[in-house]
């Protein structure tokens, strides 16, 4: 079941997060990964300013993704789904979600992930994404994340 996150979600979330987050510093070797080191209060900030969906499976949080617009930009981050069901097309579902939520106006959806993230390269690659430079430069970000971008379907 999907639903939009709540304040009673962000505990769970915070798990996911973490949960999701570790195997991303083993592959990139490096603890600089701020949903390592988000607390409940981090989380519930940007449940409360930001569209955060999750999904649930017999009661249990499986997967989230949040959005916003910046700009012309659709930003999409914290995609996450829960380590035992990668590779089931959980993300990919959730990456067309928060797509499918962009204003109008939106000319490109963004997003993050790790330079060494081969698997998570692939999904956005096989969704159209393409590796780019950030709109505020490459030092606006951890230095082993990747930006990618493509354009809204509605431009």
């Amino acid at each position: 079941m999907v639903a939009r996150a709540t304040a009673a979600d962000v505990p769970e979330i915070c798990v996911l997060q973490r949960c999701c987050w570790v195997s991303e510093a083993i592959l990139n070797d490096t603890l600089d990964i701020p949903a390592l080191h988000e607390d409940l209060d981090d989380i519930r900030a940007w449940v409360q300013t930001r569209l955060v969906w999750t999904v649930r499976r017999d009661g249990r949080l499986v997967g989230a993704v949040r959005a916003h617009q910046e700009g012309d930009r659709w930003e999409i981050g914290r995609l996450m789904v829960a380590p035992d069901l990668a590779g089931k097309g959980l993300g990919r579902w959730l990456l067309e979600l928060a797509e499918s939520h962009a204003p109008a106006q939106v000319r490109h959806f963004t997003l993050f992930t790790g330079a060494r993230s081969e698997r998570n390269q692939r999904m956005y690659t096989r969704a159209g994404y393409r590796l780019s430079t950030p709109p505020d430069g490459p030092g606006g970000h951890i230095k082993t994340a990747v930006f990618l971008t493509k354009a809204a379907a509605h431009t």
